[in-house]
């Protein structure tokens, strides 16, 4: 289990995490289908960083506001997030698709908290991909 080198977002974090997603949905890119999406995450090391979907006219190569998200992450030094908050452009928290899913446990694991909005408890990422195959599996998955 992972274990926070800083506590878990207390409400007020959690709150700056909406609004920041929020602000990011502004900066999205959504021609095509309209819906905006922002996402605001914290690290391990106390860091905020944010992403805004990029719509593609080839749609398989759209890429998602948690992409865009831990992008940033990796362009700014790194960490583990902790804690993430994903809004559609009506503000309402949106669930990450199954590719984010994967990408969200690369970078953040089975412990992530995810949004669930306001007065509502965060769920663990673990919830959303029960199972979820990740870089400690390689080594022990290999041909022999």
């Amino acid at each position: 289990m992972y274990c926070y080198p800083v506590a878990p977002p207390n409400e007020s974090e959690w709150s700056e995490l909406r609004s920041r997603a929020r602000s990011a949905t502004q900066r999205s890119y959504a021609p095509y289908s309209g819906v905006r999406v922002g996402a605001a995450g914290l690290s391990d090391n106390g860091t905020v960083v944010e992403g805004s979907n990029i719509e593609n006219a080839s749609y398989g190569l759209t890429l998602c506001a948690e992409c865009s998200l831990v992008s940033d992450l990796v362009r700014t030094g790194g960490g583990r997030l902790v804690a993430i908050s994903i809004v559609a452009g009506d503000h309402a928290p949106i669930s990450p698709c199954g590719r984010c899913r994967q990408v969200l446990y690369e970078h953040g694991g089975a412990e992530l908290l995810l949004d669930a909005g306001e007065g509502l408890a965060p769920k663990r990422l673990a919830e959303l991909l029960p199972d979820a195959f990740g870089p400690e599996d390689l080594p022990t998955r290999k041909d022999s």
